[in-house]
Formats: structure tokens, C-alpha cells, sequence
């Protein structure tokens, strides 16, 4: 059976401008591989509604979870939210519970718990919260949809209690065989390796160092052992 499909909706105009780096694409994909879930897609839009309802409606439809970052604060530009439900038909209004969370936050903190912060306790209908253990405002799950904060702290600690209640399947494994010659010299016998190993992942990346053409062949797979066996046909085709 194959693993179940994710993809990732990174939400957010300081992302396209270049004024943030995305800091959370490399640690989910790590975390979902360990998990069993295969990543498949990352898509970055800005903070405009339909973008973000037409991304959320197509990822959710091609895949089996959609991991979002971003626009879930106090802000007037944090709409993500909204546009989730939305792009489910829910209703979305301030939740008891997650209002209940922000008191006891503010309170302990000697804050208020003003209009502005009061806003990321909306959440849509059917929801289910996701844990915040850093700064206490939610994040939610709708349908096939976990929706989490931009801030990579936050981000974390929400995958890490979004993911143990996802059913996973086998973790990716994967090796690595450097070459020291170009891409040209070894294409046809990654041809006839992927062809005859076609339940494996073969990529070959290409690398100069001190004028040495080379590239490392990176096999992946579930099967450790079909691995094993590419790698070593690989390095026994090439005398290494």
C-alpha cells in the first residue's frame, strides 16, 4: 500500500518578497519522511483570499493532508483562517475554548485580551485545535486540512502535536553514491538502473569542486534492501 500524500501551503507576501525565508518547508518534509508521509507538493501564496481558498480547496482534493503556515495571527492581514473555511463552507466565529486558552495566556502574562488578540480564537465550525505549547493561540484542523502558525517555534511545536495522530506509512530510506565523473558519462546507466528499479526514487545532482565534475546518485525508497541492491549494481557498473 502506498504512503499517504502531503502537501504544504506556505501563506504569506514576506515570503514572496524575500523579506522572510521560509524556515519550515525542510523541517516538515524531514518530520512527515520519519512519519511515513510522502510530501509532494509545496505551494507559496501571497495574503490574498482567492489565492489562498483556490490553493487550499486544490491541495486538499489532491492529497491526503495539507500542512498551511502562516496567517493565523492577531494582524488585519492574518485571513488564513477565514479562507479555510470558506474554501469548506463552514461557519467561522470565536470559539469558547480556544477563548478560554487566550484568558488564562493574557491573564498570566498581565496582558489584555484585546479585539486584536481576541481574533485567533476564531475558529470554523468542526475544527479540532491544535496544541500551542509555545504561545498558547491554536492552530485547527478542518477536513484534511492543519492549519498552523508562520512562526517556526510555533510551527514545530504544532507539527509535533499534529503528527502522532496521523496514521503513517513505511518511512522513506535513502542513500547516497558519489561520483567523481559528469552527469553525461553515467546517464545511461542511471537510465537502465531506474527502469529495472522502477519502486525506487533515482536522482542524480550534480557537483564542481576544485574544477571536478561530479554528481551524487541519491536512491530512495521503502525497501531497504532494493536500495542496497541498486546502489551496489550502481557502484559495481562504475568500478567504485
Amino acid at each position: 500500500m502506498p504512503n499517504p500524500t502531503a502537501a504544504m501551503l506556505v501563506i504569506g507576501d514576506e515570503i514572496l518578497s524575500g523579506r522572510t525565508r521560509d524556515a519550515n518547508m525542510h523541517f516538515l518534509a524531514q518530520e512527515l519522511t520519519k512519519h511515513g508521509i510522502d510530501l509532494k507538493e509545496v505551494r507559496i501564496v501571497s495574503d490574498d483570499a482567492e489565492a489562498i481558498e483556490t490553493a487550499v480547496k486544490a491541495l486538499s482534493q489532491a492529497y491526503d493532508h495539507v500542512f498551511s503556515s502562516g496567517g493565523i495571527g492577531p494582524t488585519h492581514d492574518d485571513i488564513t483562517a477565514d479562507c479555510i473555511a470558506r474554501a469548506f463552507g463552514a461557519r467561522i466565529d470565536v470559539r469558547e475554548d480556544a477563548r478560554a486558552l487566550l484568558e488564562a495566556h493574557y491573564d498570566q502574562s498581565g496582558l489584555e485580551l484585546n479585539a486584536a488578540r481576541l481574533r485567533m480564537a476564531r475558529i470554523p465550525d468542526g475544527a479540532t485545535l491544535i496544541d500551542n505549547p509555545v504561545s498558547t493561540a491554536p492552530g485547527f484542523t478542518l477536513g484534511n486540512v492543519h492549519v498552523m502558525a508562520g512562526v517556526p517555534s510555533v510551527f514545530r511545536a504544532m507539527v509535533a502535536s499534529v503528527l502522532p495522530t496521523l496514521t503513517g506509512g513505511k518511512p522513506l530510506l535513502s542513500q547516497t553514491l558519489r561520483v567523481n565523473r559528469g552527469e553525461g558519462d553515467i546517464a545511461a546507466n542511471l537510465s537502465a538502473l531506474a527502469q529495472d528499479f522502477d519502486d525506487l526514487s533515482i536522482g542524480c545532482y550534480p557537483f564542481q569542486i576544485n574544477g571536478v565534475f561530479g554528481a551524487n546518485v541519491v536512491v530512495r525508497g521503502t525497501d531497504g534492501a532494493r536500495i542496497d541492491a541498486a546502489i551496489t549494481r550502481l557502484a559495481r557498473e562504475l568500478d567504485l
